[in-house]
């Protein structure tokens, strides 16, 4: 017949300790991945761009505008509300600006700059920026105003993500 191999009573032990380690472990580890991983096997609910009103409100004269983005970042959720400088070119071609100053994070104002009314101003530092976003070269920021991905559909105007002004500075 076959040979019966015994094991010795501290085989066994060994055996029986790494699998209920090895068992123990496993059931520590399993929610920490989870954890880990789950954010990234969510569906992302809802669209990227947000309403905020229609292209015909809107004229070469900058309009600021308010809207709310639902953020989901892991398993908190927020509503932030954002702003944004809109305006439309004879052509039709709206632009929307972030108020955020690219020189320390201050926020701009269109037309309150003491000398300059055609202008974004920012009041921490005397940034200035022109109409496009472009900063206005020897004052303090270095880069253009970021600005909005706009979209026109069904009527409305519809603002995304930030993204970075390819404008340069221009003399002022």
């Amino acid at each position: 017949m076959g040979d019966k191999r015994e094991i010795s009573r501290r085989t066994f032990l060994n055996y029986a300790l790494m699998g209920t380690g090895g068992f123990l472990a496993a059931g520590m580890i399993t929610p920490m991945i989870r954890f880990a991983v789950d954010p990234l096997l969510q569906g992302h609910a809802g669209g990227d761009k947000v309403a905020v009103g229609s292209p015909d409100e809107f004229s070469a004269v900058p309009k600021r505008v308010e809207f709310k983005v639902h953020t989901k970042d892991g398993w908190y959720e927020s509503e932030s509300t954002l702003t944004a400088w809109v305006t439309k070119n004879d052509k039709g071609e709206i632009l929307a600006l972030s108020p955020i100053c690219k020189h320390l994070g201050c926020t701009v104002s269109w037309g309150t700059g003491a000398g300059q009314p055609n202008e974004y101003f920012c009041p921490c530092h005397m940034g200035r920026y022109s109409i496009n976003g472009e900063h206005i070269l020897g004052t303090p920021p270095t880069a253009s105003l970021d600005e909005y991905e706009t979209e026109v559909k069904d009527g409305k105007l519809y603002l995304g993500k930030v993204k970075a002004n390819p404008r340069p500075g221009v003399n002022g």
